[in-house]
């Protein structure tokens, strides 16, 4: 049996279902992302599985106890937002052991696992600076610390890097799963950005509408995606249509639409390449290690990747080149 887990969940406010006959299976120590546009219900999800919402319909069993109905300290849930919300009256040690002196531990106890929280988020000499003192990034640090510090059962981490700068979300994101993997604690992770789901994720669910549209782990939801939704939604497509005879590109299909990642484009005849395409460079992108390239076939536009070499440069803008690809890597749209 799971750890975490959701059964049939339902939500409804009014005539509006944000969650539909949702459900899903969580081990012990996993780290899954719920990853959605906005509006998809996956807030919804982790605030029913907190406590602060209440689900219409379905069960939430975590270690085999369910827990619809508990208030949200009843649940043994560490929760982290996306503002952070810590108590700009208490220093940094007092947000930290604001639980833990709610749970009425003595102030030695108190003190030490505080110290222990400072070390492990990489802040163990700011304990008497106030939040307004910290950048974001040392915020959210905090607020991730004040969450574990009661040691809870299950982690929710509500699009806690969406207010951060670029730099700072990547290397925060990274020491998040490093911390959830020393610790072993079961975590979810709300977030709207594919890369960061696809980057610390043991599973993603893909939301679609209040419905998980796909669960897989991040290699399957790239490679593998189930619908078109999933396919369009996480990471770049190339689109391709059979013609009459149900070919693309000199090569024979089932009939209908086709998707296919960037990578997959190759300039020039590659070696195993069975869709050949004449193309016209429009544009070209240099992105360090990797140039972009979009090429026009017949009025469409596909983007390819290719690594940088210094002793081959790009192709000229309006400049004729062959694209090629193999059929095996090619995404049936359903």
């Amino acid at each position: 049996m799971p750890f975490l887990d959701l059964s049939h969940l339902e939500k409804s406010f009014g005539a509006n279902r944000v969650v539909k006959d949702f459900s899903l299976g969580v081990e012990k120590g996993e780290f899954i992302s719920l990853l959605g546009p906005s509006g998809c219900g996956k807030t919804t999800v982790l605030r029913m599985v907190a406590g602060f919402e209440q689900p219409s319909s379905g069960a939430i069993l975590i270690g085999g106890q369910d827990v619809v109905g508990k208030r949200p300290n009843q649940r043994n849930i560490g929760m982290v937002f996306q503002a952070y919300a810590l108590f700009p009256n208490l220093t940094v040690a007092e947000n930290v052991g604001f639980g833990l002196k709610i749970k009425g531990m003595d102030r030695s106890a108190i003190a030490a696992r505080v110290a222990e929280m400072l070390a492990l988020i990489g802040l163990p000499d700011l304990g008497a600076r106030y939040p307004f003192q910290l950048s974001g990034g040392q915020q959210q640090r905090v607020a991730l610390a004040r969450a574990l510090a009661p040691k809870p059962q299950v982690l929710l981490l509500d699009e806690p890097l969406s207010a951060l700068d670029a730099k700072v979300r990547v290397s925060l994101r990274n020491e998040i799963r490093a911390i959830q993997r020393d610790l072993g604690i079961t975590t979810i992770f709300v977030t709207h950005d594919q890369e960061e789901a696809l980057s610390i994720s043991d599973r993603i669910v893909v939301m679609n509408g209040g419905v998980a549209d796909q669960v897989g782990t991040p290699f399957e939801i790239y490679n593998q995606p189930s619908t078109r939704f999933v396919a369009n939604f996480v990471g770049q497509l190339n689109l391709f249509s059979t013609d009459a005879q149900g070919r693309i590109g000199g090569s024979t299909l089932a009939r209908g639409d086709y998707a296919a990642r960037p990578e997959a484009v190759r300039l020039g005849l590659a070696e195993g390449a069975d869709i050949t395409l004449s193309a016209k460079v429009a544009e070209v992108h240099f992105l360090g290690s990797v140039i972009r390239l979009t090429a026009e076939v017949e009025g469409n536009r596909i983007a390819l990747d290719t690594f940088n070499r210094p002793d081959m440069p790009p192709p000229a803008l309006g400049s004729e080149v062959t694209l090629s690809l193999s059929s095996r890597d090619l995404i049936a749209l359903k």
